[in-house]
């Protein structure tokens, strides 16, 4: 079974850019493929998908130097194993909220004896260039990222316990579910027009901290590549970009406002 490309870049202390899929579109996802992304992220939570699609895109991208990541709608074992079957090689959990949770979802991941993973690797040995399932289930528990979704006051409140848990990787910080959580608006950074909240910025500075501290990955969702070069100076392993809706959305934005300039002259 290949190492998992995500995890060696994260642990030689390069940054990774990860790519986000929104659309349910094996067409953009393998543009984006194409592309110099460390990792890409298909989006079951809040993303225009479902389980065949994800699997389907997947697909598209096998054979690409990208690492798959997918989000689950939830911490549920049946979404997560489905999805390291279809072929993910990491999983993004949101709304982790205690160590039992973390525990949970990290179990979900993990063939026995590290969890409760049921055996059936649809698509996944052959995706993750394993001899066989056998071969896969060896080496998986060793290679499958567990990134744990921090975007809570519970979440904050046991951080220290929730990266104590055996088995995870490190965790991903949600900055517009976190700021709601703190009563705040939903930000990415602090910059002018959003302003980010003492309490966020404060928030985020010791979910990073303590991560670095327990020996987890730390990565954050942005708006884009400024907040991003910002976010790695302070010490996150991963960063994701903005969406591939968000991306053909400004990018369309910024030619029909040249083009109208350019007619008015």
């Amino acid at each position: 079974m290949k190492s998992n490309a995500l995890r060696d870049t994260m642990q030689l202390g390069q940054p990774a850019l990860n790519a986000w899929c929104a659309m349910a579109s094996t067409h953009a996802i393998e543009i984006l493929a194409q592309l110099d992304f460390d990792s890409i992220t298909i989006d079951l939570q809040h993303g225009a998908m479902d389980g065949a699609d994800a699997f389907r895109m997947l697909q598209a991208i096998s054979g690409r130097p990208i690492t798959p990541l997918v989000r689950v709608p939830w911490n549920m074992p049946s979404e997560i194993m489905k999805a390291l079957d279809a072929g993910a090689e990491g999983i993004i959990c949101p709304m982790i909220n205690t160590a039992d949770e973390a525990a949970q979802f990290v179990g979900a991941c993990r063939y026995p004896p590290d969890g409760y993973r049921s055996f059936g690797p649809t698509r996944a040995a052959l995706a993750n260039g394993a001899q066989s399932s056998a071969d896969y289930a060896a080496n998986a528990n060793a290679e499958i990222l567990t990134l744990a979704m921090i975007e809570t006051r519970d979440g904050l409140k046991n951080l220290d316990a929730i990266l104590a848990v055996d088995g995870l990787d490190g965790i991903y910080i949600g900055p517009g579910d976190l700021s709601l959580a703190l009563g705040a608006r939903p930000s990415m950074r602090q910059k002018p027009g959003t302003p980010q909240a003492d309490a966020v910025i404060e928030a985020i500075d010791r979910c990073l901290k303590h991560a670095r501290a327990a020996g987890r990955f730390a990565a954050i969702h942005t708006d884009g590549n400024e907040t991003a070069r910002i976010r790695f100076e302070e010490g996150f392993h991963l960063c994701t970009l903005q969406s591939d809706a968000r991306l053909l959305s400004d990018a369309a934005k910024a030619q029909i406002a040249s083009c109208r300039t350019d007619l008015q002259r």
